[in-house]
C-alpha cells in the first residue's frame, strides 16, 4: 500500500502504511527463516538420531546436585526418592511418545543427583570442632605428608581432651614441627590447638570448612608439645591397617625418589608418583602457575592417560613377541585389562585423591569400550564417567577440578568430532624422512590444538576459582607437555615397576633430569612480562552463562549449537565487569581492606597475609600482602584504624573504623561511617553499618558494595542459614543426630560450660 492507494488519491494514514511495511518484512522473513516449531523439532530429532541426548541426563544430575547444595539445612533424602519414583513412572507409563519420555527422564534425573548429594550429606554427618581448644589428642596417623618445614597429619581420632564422645569428630589435621620417627598407622598422643575449619575469607572464595566436611575432617590445628607413641584401645581393623600400610608405602617411595633426584625436580617428580606435594616450594608452584602447567603436578587425567597408555602399551608389545599369543590372543583387550589394572593401583597408591578417582573412572570408561569393541573417546562415555563421578562425592562438582577436567575433555571431544566430520585431502605418498617430518608436524600441531581447545574450555573456571590468567600457557605446554608425556611418565612407570627390585635409580634419575628441563622452561615462561594477569572475581551467574555456552557449543551436533554464542556473550560481559566490593571484613573482625581514593584497596588492621591475598586476588590486584602502599591514607594507633572510603563520585565520603579497644567507641562510634569491630559494640553505638563480634559470629566474613541505592551487604553465610559444616551449628546437628538415634528429644544442644562446644 502505498500514500496514494485510496480512492480519490487520498493518502493512507500512517498506521496503515506501517502496517503494510511490517506484513511485507514478514514474508520475505518467512521465505528466508523457517517455522520455529517445525525447525526445532528437526533439531531435537538430529540430536537424538546422534545419540546425543544422554549426555544432557548428566548436566540435569548435575544440575540437581547443585539444588541441593542451594537449599538451606540438612537436605532431606526422600522427597527427592519419591519424586524420581514418580517421575520414572510417567515416563514409563507415557513411554510411546519419546518427547514426553525424554522430559521425564531429565526432571528423574535431576531429582537422582538431588538425592544423591543429600544422602552423600548424610554419609559424611559428623562432628565438627566449635571453638578453639587446647587439649591432649589421641588417635591413630591416617596420612602423613612431609613438607618444607615440618609435617602435616591427618589422624583418626579416638579422643579429645575436654569433649565427650558424641562431639569428637572423627578425624583432624594437624601440622607438626619435628615428626621423622612417625609412620602411618601409628596411634600417638599430643598437646594440640584444633579450630573450626576455616570458612570463605570473602563472600564467594573458596570455602574450606565445605571441603574438609565432605573430607571428614572435623577440625585443624597443630601439635604444640611433644608427641607420645601409645597403644591403641582397640586394635585397628583391616581397612585401617590396609590404608596405613599404603599410605607407609607412599612415604618411603616419596623419600626414595626426592633422595636420589635431588632439590625441586626431585620434589615434583615425587609427587608426580605418590601425590604428596608437600616437598614442592612456592616458588616451583608459582613458575609453574605462570607457565600454565601447574595441572602437571596435580594427578589427573594427564599422568592417569599416560601412566594407563605407556602399562598398555608394553603389554601389547611384550605379548605381540610371541607369535602364537599375537596370532591367537585379542592383545589389544588383555592390554586394555592390564591398563585399567595399572590405573586403579596408580590411583590407590596416589592417595586416591578426589582428582585422581575422577580420572581413573574417566580412563576404567574408556578403556571399558576397547574391551567392547566401542569407540573409546565420546561423549556418552564421558557421560558415563561424569554420572559415577557425581554419584560418588556430588560435592566435586563444586570444585576447580572436576569443573576443569571435564569441561577440558568435552572440548577436546568435541573437537576431535568436528575435525572428523571436515576430514581432510588424502596426502600423497613420502619417504621415510617425509613420514617422521609428518609426524613431528602432527605432533607439535596436535599439542597446539589440544592446549588451545583447553585452555578456551577451561579459561573460565580458572579465572572464577583462582582469579588469574596465564596468556604464556599455550608456550608453557608446548615446552612441557612433550617432555612429560615421552619421558617424565614413562620413566615413572618404569620407575615403580623396579622399585621393588631395587633397580629404580636409573629411572629416578631419567626422570629427574626431564622434571628440571619442565622446570627450566617453566622459569623461563615466568620471566615473561604479564605472564600472571590477575582477573578481578566475576559472579556465580557469569560463570554459570559461560557454563551454559559451553555445554551448548559442545554436546549439540545439530544447529542449536550457534545459539551457544549468546550465553558466551553474556557471561564474557558479566565477567569483564565484575560488581567489586568496596569494603571486605575479615570472619574475625581483625581487618579490613577498603576502597581508597585511588581505587584500590588499603588494610585496615591485622587480618593476616593469607587473607589479604585472597582479597587482593579478588579484587584483580597484583599487589603483595606486604605492599607498602597497603596502608595508604590509613591511621593506625593502639586502640584502631581510621580510613576514608573513596566516594567514586556516590555521595559524600564515609569515614571507616576499626575498633581494638573498647575506649575507642565513644569518639569513632560518633564521627565514622562504618565502624568494624572483634569485640561487642555497646548499645549507644549505632553508625550506618555496624559490623561487630554478633554480626561475624552469625554471618562470617562480610563484603559491603555502595552504589546509587545505598548499601548492599554480602555475607559468606546468611543469618538464618544452617549448614553441617558451620561450626555455629555443630551443636544443633549433634542434637538432632542423637535424637534419631535415640527417638526422644531429651538430649538438647549443650549450653555454655557444659561439656561440649557452647
Amino acid at each position: 500500500m502505498t500514500g496514494r492507494d485510496l480512492a480519490g488519491g487520498r493518502r493512507a494514514p500512517p498506521v496503515l502504511v506501517a502496517t503494510a511495511a511490517v506484513l511485507r518484512r514478514r514474508v520475505r522473513l518467512r521465505a528466508i527463516m523457517p517455522a520455529p516449531g517445525p525447525w526445532l523439532r528437526s533439531c531435537i530429532d538430529e540430536e537424538a538420531a546422534h545419540r546425543r541426548l544422554f549426555p544432557w541426563s548428566a548436566v540435569a544430575f548435575g544440575v540437581g546436585i547443585l539444588l541441593c547444595f542451594h537449599a538451606g539445612g540438612m537436605p532431606s533424602l526422600w522427597p527427592a526418592i519419591a519424586a524420581l519414583l514418580l517421575c520414572a513412572a510417567c515416563a514409563i507409563a507415557w513411554r510411546r511418545d519419546h518427547r514426553i519420555v525424554n522430559v521425564f527422564i531429565g526432571l528423574a534425573m535431576v531429582f537422582a543427583g538431588f538425592a544423591a548429594a543429600a544422602a552423600r550429606h548424610h554419609a559424611v554427618d559428623a562432628p565438627i570442632v566449635e571453638r578453639v581448644i587446647i587439649g591432649q589428642v589421641e588417635g591413630s596417623i591416617e596420612n602423613l605428608e612431609e613438607r618444607e618445614r615440618g609435617m602435616r597429619a591427618v589422624i583418626r581420632v579416638t579422643a579429645i581432651e575436654g569433649l565427650a564422645p558424641e562431639w569428637t569428630p572423627g578425624r583432624v589435621r594437624l601440622t607438626l614441627r619435628e615428626g621423622e620417627h612417625l609412620a602411618p598407622g601409628d596411634h600417638i598422643r599430643a598437646r594440640a590447638r584444633l579450630m573450626p575449619p576455616p570458612e570463605a575469607a570473602w563472600p564467594g572464595g573458596y570455602d574450606f570448612a565445605r571441603s574438609a566436611y565432605f573430607q571428614g575432617i572435623g577440625g585443624v590445628g597443630s601439635i604444640l608439645g611433644p608427641i607420645r607413641t601409645v597403644e591403641p584401645p582397640a586394635a585397628p581393623g583391616l581397612g585401617d591397617r590396609l590404608r596405613a600400610k599404603i599410605d607407609a608405602a607412599r612415604v618411603e617411595a616419596t623419600r626414595r625418589i626426592a633422595s636420589v633426584i635431588g632439590g625441586q625436580p626431585g620434589a615434583v617428580a615425587a609427587a608426580l608418583v605418590t601425590g604428596k606435594r608437600g616437598l614442592i616450594s612456592e616458588e616451583t608452584n608459582e613458575a609453574l602457575r605462570a607457565a600454565g602447567i601447574y595441572h602437571i603436578v596435580s594427578i589427573s587425567g594427564l599422568h592417569m592417560v599416560l601412566a594407563a597408555g605407556t602399562i598398555f602399551w608394553l603389554t601389547r608389545a611384550f605379548l605381540a613377541l610371541a607369535p602364537p599369543l599375537a596370532l591367537g590372543w585379542p592383545l589389544k583387550k588383555i592390554a586394555a585389562i592390564a591398563a585399567i589394572m595399572g590405573a586403579l593401583a596408580y590411583c590407590i597408591f596416589s592417595g586416591a585423591q578426589v582428582a585422581t578417582v575422577r580420572a581413573v573412572i574417566m580412563t576404567g570408561v574408556m578403556l571399558g569400550a576397547v574391551l567392547f569393541d566401542r569407540p573409546a573417546l565420546s561423549m556418552r562415555n564421558l557421560a558415563i564417567a561424569a554420572l559415577i563421578v557425581m554419584t560418588l562425592e556430588p560435592e566435586t562438582i563444586l570444585g576447580p577440578s572436576f569443573q576443569m577436567s571435564f569441561s577440558a575433555v568435552v572440548g577436546l571431544i568435541a573437537g576431535a568430532e568436528w575435525m572428523r566430520m571436515r576430514g581432510g585431502a588424502p596426502r600423497p605418498p613420502a619417504d621415510m624422512i617425509g613420514r617422521g617430518l609428518r609426524w613431528m608436524a602432527a605432533g607439535m600441531a596436535g599439542i597446539a590444538t589440544t592446549t588451545i581447545i583447553a585452555t578456551i574450555a577451561t579459561g573460565p573456571f580458572a579465572a572464577y576459582h583462582f582469579q588469574i590468567a596465564n596468556p604464556y600457557g599455550l608456550v608453557g605446554n608446548g615446552l612441557a607437555l612433550p617432555i612429560v608425556s615421552m619421558i617424565v611418565m614413562p620413566a615413572a612407570v618404569i620407575g615403580m615397576l623396579t622399585y621393588p627390585f631395587g633397580l629404580d635409580a636409573a629411572a629416578w634419575s631419567l626422570m629427574g633430569h626431564a622434571v628440571a628441563q619442565v622446570l627450566a622452561a617453566a622459569a623461563w615462561v615466568e620471566g615473561f612480562a604479564g605472564s600472571n594477569v590477575p582477573v578481578a572475581a566475576f559472579s556465580t551467574g557469569a560463570l554459570g552463562l559461560m557454563v551454559i555456552a559451553l555445554l551448548a557449543g559442545t554436546l549439540f551436533v545439530s544447529r542449536l549449537r550457534r545459539f551457544a554464542i549468546i550465553p558466551a556473550a553474556l557471561g564474557f560481559l558479566a565477567a569483564a565487569n565484575p560488581d567489586r566490593p568496596d569494603i571486605l571484613v575479615d570472619r574475625e573482625g581483625a581487618g579490613a581492606a577498603i576502597r581508597g581514593q585511588d581505587g584500590r584497596l588499603v588494610i585496615l588492621g591485622n587480618p593476616g597475609a593469607f587473607v589479604i591475598e585472597q582479597w587482593l586476588k579478588a579484587d584483580g590486584d597484583a599487589r603483595a600482602a606486604d605492599d607498602p602502599s597497603l596502608s595508604d591514607g590509613v591511621s593506625c594507633d593502639a586502640l584502631g584504624c581510621v580510613a576514608v572510603l573513596g566516594s567514586d563520585g556516590l555521595g559524600p565520603e564515609r569515614f571507616v573504623s576499626l575498633v581494638r579497644e573498647r575506649r575507642a567507641f565513644a569518639e569513632d562510634c560518633a564521627r565514622a561511617t562504618i565502624v568494624i569491630t572483634p569485640i561487642a559494640a555497646p548499645a549507644f553505638c549505632a553508625p550506618e553499618i555496624l559490623i561487630d563480634r554478633a554480626r561475624l559470629h552469625r554471618e562470617g566474613a562480610v563484603a559491603i558494595h555502595f552504589g546509587e541505592d545505598g548499601a548492599r551487604i554480602e555475607s559468606v553465610r546468611r543469618p538464618e542459614e544452617t549448614r553441617p559444616w558451620l561450626a555455629r551449628n555443630a551443636a544443633l546437628h549433634a542434637a538432632e543426630r542423637r535424637n534419631a538415634l535415640h527417638g526422644d528429644g531429651s538430649d538438647d544442644p549443650p549450653e555454655s560450660g557444659d561439656e561440649g562446644p557452647p
